[in-house]
């Protein structure tokens, strides 16, 4: 089953691997619906990504405040 994505905005790599894969934060929009945040892994050229997850900003500001409150 074919998907169509479009990355709405860039905003952030959280880290790099030795492989050049980027693990990046981005605003994506999955099959022409509202966008939304977005953790996963891209290759060095973009063309292709990891499993990831999706949130909604809801979810992501419910996970911030999780955060908040865990002592790392």
């Amino acid at each position: 089953m074919a998907f169509k994505y479009e990355i709405t905005e860039r905003i952030a790599v959280l880290s790099t691997n030795s492989s050049g894969w980027e693990r990046q934060l981005n605003m994506i929009s999955w099959n022409d619906h509202e966008p939304k945040y977005d953790i996963r892994d891209w290759s060095p050229d973009g063309s292709k990504m990891s499993k990831g997850i999706s949130m909604t900003r809801e979810e992501l500001l419910a996970l911030k405040d999780i955060l908040n409150e865990m002592e790392l």
